[in-house]
């Protein structure tokens, strides 16, 4: 049984490997797959989409989108015609913190699970086989997700309880249950807690009594929780969390400027630990930190990316690095979804999400691109 769970996470780092040395394959061979669910949907049929398309052909057929045109087919999703944007019935639905604006409420496939689970597990397997972090395998992962039962929707006729996207991929994916999450995401989920004040503070005091004996070693989650959690500590029982835990790696996701600007915060917080990180979102788990440089790398054979620019729309592996632009992603569940991040380039396939698709930040960084530009 671990022979064959082994097995499992060595073949999805060479996948990872062998996609990332050749992304013009892993590109063109996943849009195959993606292509075969598309064309069994209401929105691939209207789009013309064929099972034989290239690149090209799907890029000229299907129009970008983004969340707000998506809303009408969704809430015809959620009345039980699944088959209008998706291949497969949702096994349940999820919904963003909504820091950036209105909260988004997305469906969850089999697939679309399954590329999250995949995607999310290599920065945790590449750190224990080829970092030397086998010990991050055996202790405790601290839980600080969001919890996945917050309100009540009807989908198909029925009501269903639904929460926030890290708290279920945290209760679904079954590589969280084998890494030991403390405490277990049922136990944050009776909590009944939502997003205020009150609510942070019940869900981080239980977590620091539930787990302030045990041997924690990892974190996985939001930057800013995990910074908002060791702030309480200091504040509610006088000590950081470098001082009762020997952590080792912090994984860490969701926003911008992870190395520049939360690295050094989370590292007077928690110790000499590595802070790793993943560009995880409701939408998939898109790529991970894998060596020493401060970028993410894609991950090039679970998701199709392009890149809108102020030079037309290319593929993320064709920008030169410099180049920048707005981030385009084709997943299991999603057809040329514009999601809202704006994307670097850094050469060889390293890339870094510098903000989100706003005017300040674009303008911010054309700014910092004229002044610094030269260095790149």
């Amino acid at each position: 049984m671990f022979a064959d769970a082994l097995k499992r996470a060595q073949r999805n780092l060479e996948e990872y490997e062998e996609a990332i040395g050749d992304p013009v394959s892993a590109q063109n061979g996943l849009l195959e797959v993606l292509l075969r669910d598309y064309c069994q949907t209401d929105a691939g049929e209207s789009n013309g989409l064929d099972p034989s398309f290239t690149v090209e052909e799907y890029k000229k057929s299907v129009p970008f989108t983004d969340y707000k045109e998506l809303e009408p087919q969704l809430e015809r999703v959620r009345r039980g015609d699944y088959k209008v944007l998706l291949a497969e019935e949702p096994i349940t639905w999820v919904m963003t913190r909504g820091t950036t604006g209105n909260s988004k409420i997305m469906p969850v496939t089999e697939k679309h699970m399954a590329h999250l689970i995949k995607g999310g597990a290599r920065a945790v397997l590449n750190t224990a086989f080829k970092r030397g972090g086998l010990e991050t395998l055996i202790g405790g992962v601290l839980n600080l997700q969001f919890p996945s039962k917050a309100r009540v929707m009807e989908v198909g006729g029925e009501e269903l309880v639904f929460g926030f996207s890290s708290g279920t991929y945290a209760r679904l994916n079954p590589m969280m249950a084998g890494l030991g999450l403390i405490p277990r995401q049922e136990e944050i989920d009776e909590l009944e807690t939502g997003l205020s004040v009150s609510d942070w503070e019940k869900r981080y005091e239980y977590i620091y009594q539930r787990a302030k004996d045990e041997n924690v070693i990892t974190i996985m989650g939001v930057a800013p929780v995990q910074t908002g959690f060791a702030r309480y500590m200091k504040r509610a029982h006088g000590v950081y969390p470098r001082e009762i835990w020997g952590m080792k790696v912090l994984y860490t996701t969701s926003v911008a400027k992870i190395h520049s600007k939360y690295k050094p915060v989370l590292q007077k917080m928690y110790g000499d630990v590595s802070v790793v990180e993943m560009y995880t979102a409701t939408e998939g788990a898109f790529g991970q930190q894998m060596d020493d440089y401060p970028y993410w790398r894609p991950n090039y054979d679970l998701y199709l990316f392009e890149v809108k620019t102020a030079d037309g729309v290319m593929m993320l592996y064709e920008l030169k690095r410099g180049e920048w632009g707005r981030l385009i992603i084709s997943t299991p569940i999603l057809q040329r979804y514009m999601i809202g991040d704006l994307v670097e380039s850094m050469g060889n396939n390293y890339f870094r999400v510098f903000g989100r698709d706003k005017p300040r930040t674009v303008l911010e960084h054309q700014l910092y691109r004229l002044v610094y530009g030269w260095m790149v």
